[in-house]
């Protein structure tokens, strides 16, 4: 894998890192690529219990890499298809998987970085992080998920306003809209955003998969569909052996 993008799977948890601060870890052609195969082997080794995202450097990403894509321009609508292609089929390998995602949020998230957070399960901020959708400045639109996840998370009429007038969201500001689950001192984010998926980790893992599917399916379905859906599943999980054995443990506590 390149230097874009590193992964490593220990005690149940995969580390998937954002790995060339030198670039402040661009969204290019390439990214996207290591990526989405990063993201396969997220979602498909029998050994990943949660997933942690995180970044290298002391910016999270700056998004698309406009660079490459002015290099492109005589290419431009192929080029950025193709990305967009390789990087939304990371995101969807993400959002599919059985494994919740952290985020480990440090410095700023743009464009397709702030696409990122979004996807987030839980998101940790450093106290300096700083979120900005950045895309309809330089005359793009969003990707990555953003105009989906933005408005479930926000409303209609804020995710507008984040996407096209760009502002520059602190920590705290994310926190109160409900982008951030929690902030804590910047040195202390790599240790506290482990702590949180190895907490995951030790929790049955099918439940956590089901909880994460029927939240996903929540906003498409009605109540008593939610709620047929929740009895199913919570009878299924009553009878799973992993459940049984989490409750023989329970009552043994």
């Amino acid at each position: 894998m390149s230097l874009r993008i590193t992964l490593s799977i220990a005690d149940g948890v995969a580390t998937l890192t954002l790995a060339n601060p030198e670039r402040r870890n661009a969204v290019d052609l390439q990214f996207t690529k290591d990526f989405a195969l990063a993201a396969l082997d997220c979602a498909t080794d029998p050994r990943v219990r949660v997933i942690l995202l995180r970044a290298d450097g002391p910016m999270f990403s700056v998004g698309g890499d406009l660079a490459e894509m002015i290099a492109e321009k005589d290419r431009a609508e192929r080029h950025v298809l193709e990305m967009a292609s390789h990087f939304h089929l990371g995101i969807e390998r993400l959002r599919n998987a059985p494994a919740p995602l952290v985020v480990a949020l440090n410095g700023t998230a743009a464009g397709g970085g702030f696409s990122l957070v979004l996807g987030g399960d839980v998101v940790i901020a450093g106290q300096s992080a700083k979120l900005v959708s950045a895309y309809s400045k330089s005359g793009l639109t969003p990707d990555g998920g953003a105009t989906w996840l933005l408005p479930r998370l926000v409303g209609r009429s804020r995710a507008f306003t984040i996407l096209a007038l760009n502002p520059v969201l602190t920590a705290e500001a994310a926190e109160r809209i409900g982008l951030v689950s929690q902030i804590v001192k910047d040195d202390e984010l790599d240790r506290e955003a482990m702590a949180v998926a190895r907490k995951l980790a030790a929790l049955p893992s099918g439940a956590l998969a089901v909880l994460k599917r029927q939240l996903d399916e929540s906003a498409g379905n009605g109540f008593a569909d939610q709620l047929a859906l929740e009895a199913e599943w919570i009878a299924k999980r009553a009878a799973d052996p992993e459940t049984q054995a989490a409750l023989d443990a329970f009552f043994k506590r």
